[in-house]
């Protein structure tokens, strides 16, 4: 699969993720795809397990992407996962085998206030 292929497919992945479509989002999967959280120690085998556990959760959830870089087999996604409006600035590293997602690993970081060693060179973004 050519690189704006796989380009597309992501683009259709984060607006089904914002519209809580979970058909059109899960379609990047393999069916034997592997989703990693690092952070909470938890791993989800298969298309269909990823799909049930996003179905489950009770939060709204809206999906900002910020941007999307890659080549070849190895792409990242940076956003903003906001649950019940609380922000979560995400990062998602999906690896791809004939153009499906075959392992995904996200990151999550919670908004901070900036250290007051710093604050005279820090500029707040919006």
């Amino acid at each position: 699969m050519e690189e704006r292929e796989i380009r597309a497919a992501l683009d259709r992945h984060w607006v089904a993720s914002d519209a809580n479509d979970f058909e059109a989002e899960h379609d990047i999967y393999r069916e034997d795809a592997v989703l990693e959280y690092p952070q909470s120690g938890e791993r989800i085998r298969g298309r269909h397990h990823i799909q049930s556990s996003r179905a489950a959760q009770p939060n709204k959830k809206r999906f900002r992407v910020r941007r999307i870089i890659g080549a070849g087999d190895l792409w990242v996604t940076e956003f903003i996962l906001t649950y019940d409006e609380q922000p979560s600035y995400t990062v998602s590293i999906m690896e791809f085998i004939d153009g499906k997602v075959a392992h995904e690993t996200q990151y999550f970081s919670d908004p901070f206030e900036p250290g007051l060693s710093r604050a005279q060179w820090v500029e707040r973004m919006p």
